[in-house]
């Protein structure tokens, strides 16, 4: 099933409904209106159609989902949205549909009128099988299965490639340099087109004035320009933000370039770069990178499953790629990008490779390949020996073959609760913690135990973030139980900027007399009872 929760407007929808889904976009100046297909190949669209872009036939909200019959059974493939809005698809057959806003004729039906339904968009691509689609602030793109790029819409500023600045009503072939070589990957800016070749060569064209060309200049482009600075790396992705650009190459490396006001080129600082920069991303090996046209952020994952954000993330400004808990950049986008839209068309259709992060998440706590299984409460979690030998040292001396526990087949497990026990184990398999400051005590306390130092850190951060007036004093107290001191000295300066609020709660009068005491003095050293 497509993980739609984290998107504010399915919440709309019945459990029934969400478990149907299989592909899923979410779109809007607001981010109020989404687009779902089900298992059954049925289209629907729902919101509060602020931007008239539903395509249901008229221009009314719609909290029910309404289904697009234009579109059910085509197989949708490739999708994408422009600001304007308008929306943009093209199916597994390779023909494309669009509608929504036309003013500039972006919809490709050589009128501007507003499209209230989806239309094939017909000429010049009818004979052609187009496998990918983009969408601009008010132009399109589309690119054919022999690698040829179509673009029309709005070309103030020569985004659809055709070298001058009049709008093209109709799909139009972008020439130039592409006509003799083939395009194996597209994207838009607002106002500005990118192209990556079979041969890992990028192009561009369209508005510069942020340097999101990447040609070490500011001037706009009426036609294809090769981002000569990517001279000695093949690129296979590439993906535009609102006035930005990031690469990939095949090595995993990641290149940014463009505006940056919010920091969304990741390089520790805000300043516009003209020409391509490399981006390092923890030194691991980026396979993943995420952006959209509608947005101020960046994402990117990695080789061991991490995910980044960086950039404009819900309005503050972050500089340097950050390690997130997610597992998917599509979450960066629904959980702090403005607006909160999809990047690209969600799909819960198999991927052909798994990373090796994703193929031990998805085995944990699996029955059908476990060779051992912990009993806690009552209850069993299933593991590979192999797995915790390499993950961790105290599994690694407990399954020794002199050692008992390397015979059995069930480990009975009592000084610590179900839910400490299966967070560690898990984290072992995934490398994140999910739990609440009070259960994250608990596994500070086997960290502790188990001589897990970074555990431990990953516990501290998730109690500090986690801390109120009415736990502060408790987790003081397991700080200093478990001899966290960067933790406890965190704990201890909030319950002291807190102090009259602190002392009012129960944890704090039911704390043993020694710590009491010995919080009391250190207080007091503080000065907190001078007045």
């Amino acid at each position: 099933m497509v993980d739609v929760g984290k998107w504010p407007i399915f919440t709309l929808l019945s459990p029934q409904e969400i478990a149907s889904i299989r592909k899923a976009c979410v779109f809007g100046t607001s981010a109020n209106e989404a687009l779902y297909v089900t298992d059954s190949d049925e289209v629907f669209v729902f919101g509060l159609n602020y931007s008239n872009c539903l395509g249901t036939g008229d221009n009314q909200s719609t909290l029910v989902p309404k289904k697009l019959d234009a579109l059910c059974g085509k197989k949708i493939k490739s999708l994408s949205y422009g600001s304007g809005p308008h929306v943009l698809l093209s199916t597994e057959d390779g023909v494309v549909y669009a509608w929504g806003h036309n003013g500039y004729s972006q919809l490709g039906n050589g009128t501007t009128n507003q499209g209230l339904a989806p239309i094939q968009v017909c000429t010049n691509l009818l004979i052609k099988q187009v496998v990918e689609v983009a969408c601009g602030s008010h132009h399109s793109m589309a690119l054919a299965a022999d690698g040829e790029v179509f673009a029309w819409g709005y070309n103030n500023c020569g985004q659809v490639g055709s070298g001058s600045t009049a709008n093209q009503p109709t799909p139009r072939k972008v020439t130039n340099c592409l006509h003799i070589k083939r395009v194996v990957g597209i994207a838009c800016g607002q106002t500005s087109s990118m192209a990556v070749l079979d041969n890992g060569e990028v192009y561009g064209w369209g508005y510069n004035g942020n340097g999101q060309l990447g040609l070490g200049n500011n001037g706009n482009q009426l036609t294809p320009v090769r981002v000569a600075a990517l001279h000695s790396v093949c690129v296979n992705q590439i993906v535009c933000g609102y006035a930005h650009t990031l690469a990939l190459t095949d090595e995993g490396l990641l290149y940014a370039w463009g505006a940056n006001t919010y920091g969304q080129l990741g390089t520790g600082n805000k300043n516009n770069l003209l020409s391509p920069a490399h981006i390092m991303v923890e030194k691991e090996r980026v396979i993943e990178i995420a952006a959209c046209h509608s947005a101020h952020t960046s994402a990117a994952k990695t080789q061991g499953g991490h995910v980044y954000m960086w950039g404009q993330c819900r309005g503050q400004s972050v500089t340097l790629p950050h390690l997130t808990h997610f597992s998917s950049t599509d979450d960066v986008f629904a959980c702090f990008a403005t607006p909160a839209v999809t990047w690209r068309l969600l799909s819960a259709e198999h991927e052909d490779f798994l990373t090796v992060a994703e193929s031990l998440k998805k085995e944990f706590d699996s029955p059908e390949t476990a060779d051992l299984k912990f009993r806690i409460d009552g209850k069993y979690i299933h593991v590979h020996k192999a797995v915790l030998k390499i993950r961790c040292e105290h599994f690694r001396s407990m399954f020794q073959s002199y050692w008992n526990e390397d015979m059995k087949e069930v480990i009975e497990i009592d000084q610590f609760s179900y839910a400490v026990y299966r967070a560690f184990l898990q984290y072992l398999y995934t490398d994140a913690v999910d739990l609440p400051p009070e259960d994250a005590i608990g596994l500070l306390d086997l960290a502790t135990s188990y001589c897990e130092n970074r555990l431990k850190k990953l516990c501290q951060h998730i109690i500090k973030r986690g801390i109120t007036v009415e736990n502060a004093f408790s987790l003081f107290s397991a700080a200093v139980r478990y001899d966290a001191e960067d933790l406890e000295e965190f704990c201890f300066k909030f319950c002291i900027n807190h102090l009259t609020e602190v002392t009012q709660t129960a944890a704090f009068w039911q704390m043993d007399g020694p710590l009491l005491k010995e919080f009391i003095a250190k207080a007091s050293k503080c000065g907190a009872f001078k007045n």
